[in-house]
Formats: C-alpha cells, structure tokens, sequence
C-alpha cells in the first residue's frame, strides 16, 4: 500500500486511539479542558472524544474522507487551546510530564498539516 494511502488510515488510527483514551480513561484529559468553557470538563473529554471517533471514520471511507480531513484540520486547531491550557498548568510539574505538555504545542502543526494534505490528495483522487 502506497504511503499516500495509507495516511488517512494513520491518520483515523491515531484519532481513534485518542478518542477511545478520553471515553475510557476521562480523568486524565479533564485538566487539560480550558476553564472558561461551559459546563463540566468531563462532559467535554466525552465530546472530544466521540468526535475524535467520528471523524476516524470519516477518514476511512473514501467517500467522506475529504470532509472528514478537512473537519480533523479544525479539529486539532480546535483544540490547541486545551493543549496550552494544559502547557500552562503543568509548568510547575517535574519536567518530564512539563516537557511533555509543552513538547504536545508545536505537534499541532503537522498534524493540521498532515489533515490538509489527505483533504488535498483526495481531492485530487476525485478529479
């Protein structure tokens, strides 16, 4: 299988890995939920987590691949602010689990860039 291939179905594996982690283990991504959000954080770790299991198979099915992609793309910009809520409230933390919140912020852009190029290839897949 071609890597151009099989990047959506990396791409929807890591999602869906994420989104059954924050459905079964929710008390570890309840402190990375932004305060200023409505309602509680574990309501938004299930949210998250349910939309990180739609669109993995969006991503799957090349019919709703492209969207799929392109929604994943706002997604991880979506929630880049948990990602620095959580860099921010671990910087008093030893420094693995500090580095590690840290080290999760410039990881944003490939993965936003990683949804963009499977929205663009199969885009072009389509023509």
């Amino acid at each position: 299988m071609p890597r151009t291939t099989r990047s959506p179905f990396l791409l929807a594996g890591l999602l869906a890995g994420a989104g059954v982690l924050h459905v079964t283990v929710p008390k570890v991504f309840d402190g990375t939920i932004p305060r200023v959000l409505p309602g509680t954080p574990r309501a938004w770790t299930y949210a998250s987590g349910v939309v990180e299991c739609a669109l993995a198979a969006g991503l799957v099915h090349p019919r709703t691949r492209r969207i799929a992609a392109r929604a994943t793309a706002g997604f991880f910009v979506g929630v880049f602010p948990a990602n620095v809520q959580m860099a921010l409230d671990w910087r008093h933390r030893p420094a693995f689990p500090r580095a590690a919140a840290f080290g999760r912020l410039p990881l944003q852009i490939p993965l936003v860039l990683w949804a963009h190029k499977v929205a663009r290839a199969e885009g072009t897949s389509r023509n």
